[in-house]
């Protein structure tokens, strides 16, 4: 790890949060990522990628090409000099398989220390352990295998409760699969199957979820959402069953390139080795024995972030840290989503943990509708939803969370779409009585935190009632009135005013 002395060189005036990035120079690309924010989920500022494909030829001649090591060097010099531009204050460089198994790699890594970059060689366990610990930083519940498919190697971790334990590297990245694949039918199963087996691999994940991560096996996940016409385009936690990405193996086969290059958000430069990709994974799957797959949109670089906090940094929801430090930026005070989900929380008792983060979230995240066109705040908060950078969020979660802003901003008790395909019924209306019960506090309070602070609800079998200081009872205006009768309604109870 390097600190940079740029930053010295700036005024005074012109000094910024620190940011951190990562330079991750991969056997298929070299990446350069900037994060800034909170800790546990820093935003992404720039990710650049150039596919200099390190790992090309290795399996045969056992170097990187002298191309491949030209585009290498002139991305690690650009991401050098972008660094300096945008005042980084922490910039890590990390190399995987490629440049750990080429007779050449050390000609990179002289490379980028002239530019001032001093890379960390990774081993095959560490790459492992910062994937299975990427996984982990997006899907903390995540309990299974964690694939990680890079352009020299694939990586498998165990994770569980929190925790990455069993780990291994295999020599099957998807630029050797080709080699492999020449060898004649059956030629990758049974190179995957002898692997995994003696690596005491073997059924490891029967009746286990399988995590996804790479591009590859996110360009196969994007492809299957284009062919099924699926609504929300966004691959994470997106899940696809076992016997599908035999489908897709097939289906690739047949289908002419300039088809998969078309395909919306599906990277070009991945077409050529998807085939190989889904059906190395239709492999991986048999061997161990997995239930299903499912997206990460967080690997390795995450999980060299992940793995330098604090471990009550660690604990922490990230969907709910992410949505808090959104509200935080752009809503009216700091403290406004934990408030609300405070006061409207005795109406939800007994709730199951995954229902009340949702509704927690959308508590967090409802102020930034505030700041949209009023003819178009119920449409913002369903576009914060669907389509912000959240994790720890499913389909059907996010279609909860896009329910709940999308009422408590004006849109009323309609569903739009397209939430009814991401949802069952019974979700989106307990997000429909969320979004109203916001929309009720937001109204009595006038978005400052003081009014929800000195009154509270409470619910009965009969009576929905809302209790306010006494210095506080002109605030029962006719707009509070009226969602309060519209709460009290969706609930089949009565409203009430107690002073």
């Amino acid at each position: 790890m390097n600190t940079l002395p740029f930053r010295k060189e700036r005024p005074k005036a012109q000094t910024i949060a620190d940011r951190t990035a990562i330079i991750d120079i991969g056997s298929n690309s070299v990446r350069l990522v900037v994060y800034q924010g909170s800790a546990r989920l820093p935003a992404t500022l720039f990710n650049e990628k150039v596919m200099a494909g390190l790992g090309r030829g290795l399996a045969q001649t056992g170097a990187i090409d002298a191309s491949s090591l030209a585009m290498a060097r002139a991305a690690l010099a650009r991401f050098a000099t972008l660094a300096r531009e945008m005042q980084v204050g922490e910039l890590r460089t990390v190399a995987t398989a490629a440049v750990r198994d080429a007779s050449n790699g050390r000609e990179l890594i002289d490379a980028a220390r002239s530019l001032g970059l001093e890379v960390e060689t990774l081993s095959g366990e560490e790459e492992a352990t910062a994937s299975g610990l990427g996984v982990l930083s997006g899907i903390p519940e995540a309990d299974g295998i964690v694939g990680d498919l890079g352009g020299g190697s694939l990586e498998l971790v165990r994770v569980v409760a929190g925790t990455v334990t069993d780990r291994v590297s295999f020599p099957l990245g998807v630029l050797r699969l080709a080699a492999i694949r020449a060898g004649g039918k059956g030629s990758l199963e049974r190179k995957v199957a002898k692997l995994l087996d003696e690596a005491g691999w073997k059924g490891r994940g029967k009746g286990l979820p399988f995590y996804l991560v790479g591009g590859s096996w996110r360009s196969l996940a994007r492809l299957d959402m284009h062919l099924k016409h699926y609504p929300l385009p966004i691959a994470h936690q997106y899940p696809m069953a076992v016997a599908r990405i035999a489908e897709l193996a097939s289906s690739i086969a047949v289908m002419p390139k300039s088809d998969l290059k078309a395909i919306p958000n599906l990277s070009s430069a991945r077409a050529g080795s998807l085939e190989d990709a889904a059906v190395l994974l239709g492999h991986v799957l048999k061997t161990l024995g997995s239930s299903g797959t499912i997206v990460s949109a967080y690997g390795l670089r995450e999980g060299l972030l992940y793995q330098r906090l604090a471990p009550e940094v660690r604990q922490q929801d990230p969907l709910i840290a992410a949505t808090r430090d959104e509200g935080e930026r752009l809503g009216r005070f700091a403290e406004h989503g934990d408030l609300l989900d405070q006061w409207i929380a005795p109406l939800f008792a007994g709730e199951p943990p995954e229902l009340a983060r949702l509704r927690h979230a959308a508590c967090q995240l409802v102020d930034v509708g505030w700041h949209a066109n009023p003819e178009f705040r119920a449409e913002r908060g369903l576009d914060a939803a669907l389509h912000g950078n959240w994790v720890a969020i499913d389909s059907s979660g996010r279609a909860a969370l896009g329910q709940a802003l999308y009422t408590a901003l004006g849109g009323g008790l309609d569903t739009p779409a397209p939430l009814p395909q991401l949802a069952d019924d019974d979700t989106l209306w307990r997000a429909k009585l969320w979004g109203l019960a916001i929309r009720l506090g937001q109204r009595l309070s006038g978005g400052v935190a003081a009014p929800i602070r000195r009154s509270e609800l409470h619910m009965d079998a009969e009576a929905l009632a809302l209790v306010l200081d006494p210095a506080d009872e002109a605030l029962y205006g006719e707009a509070v009135e009226k969602r309060h009768r519209a709460l009290a309604a969706a609930l089949g109870r009565e409203p009430v005013l107690e002073v």
